[in-house]
């Protein structure tokens, strides 16, 4: 047997291990700004997260986004009545009761409401592009990169991004600009993305990066 010391002097580093190459973003991205709604934002909602610095963040990156012209997406959860087309991710997290039908909990936060002319996709799981039209929507716009803000960092951010890489999209996440209720998930989540799935990156990278693709 393997003792945990010489268990240990064996593994290698990420980087040894061939983790943490780095993407180069592309020419054509879109903004996806994922589950901005006030259910993660209400003080006293049964989902308030306390990480109002991310929607701040977000709402800069909005901003930053409609000044360059990109495509901008914004994603919220509905379910029909008694969660039907939620399956058994319904059952599994009951506050998901909150995004039955149009509720007040489910709109979008005042600072990151979508504009005219941004597209809105209504999902109900994790990932954006589960069971949606996300990603034939960025095809048919030419889209390369996708550029990721929201929450919850450990599931629908974290979904999302897996996701756009298998669909071969290049994911840039804006560190700022995702959240958690937890710094542990939050961390750790993050750590995996840049290791494994897109590149993790600051809001003042993210917006410089925006500046060059303006339109």
């Amino acid at each position: 047997m393997t003792s945990p010391s010489s268990r240990d002097a064996a593994v290698l580093s990420q980087s040894e291990a061939g983790f943490g190459e780095h993407l180069t973003p592309g020419t054509r991205p879109a903004l996806l700004m994922i589950d901005f709604v006030n259910a993660y934002f209400e003080p006293g909602a049964q989902l308030y997260m306390g990480v109002d610095e991310c929607l701040r963040s977000g709402a800069r990156l909005l901003a930053a986004a409609r000044e360059a012209g990109i495509l901008i997406v914004h994603t919220q959860v509905s379910f029909a009545d008694k969660g039907l087309d939620g399956g058994v991710f319904f059952k599994k997290v009951g506050a998901l009761k909150h995004f039955v039908g149009k509720t007040a909990l489910g709109d979008f936060a005042a600072a990151v409401a979508p504009q005219p002319g941004e597209v809105v996709i209504v999902k109900q799981y994790a990932s954006a592009f589960f069971g949606t039209t996300l990603a034939s929507t960025l095809n048919a716009s030419g889209i390369d990169t996708v550029i990721v803000a929201g929450v919850s960092t450990s599931g629908c951010i974290r979904a999302t991004v897996v996701d756009a890489i298998q669909y071969g999209f290049i994911p840039l996440v804006s560190r700022e600009s995702v959240g958690d209720r937890e710094d542990g998930p939050h961390e750790s989540n993050l750590f995996d993305i840049q290791a494994k799935y897109g590149e993790v990156l600051s809001e003042a990278n993210v917006i410089h990066y925006l500046k060059t693709q303006k339109v």
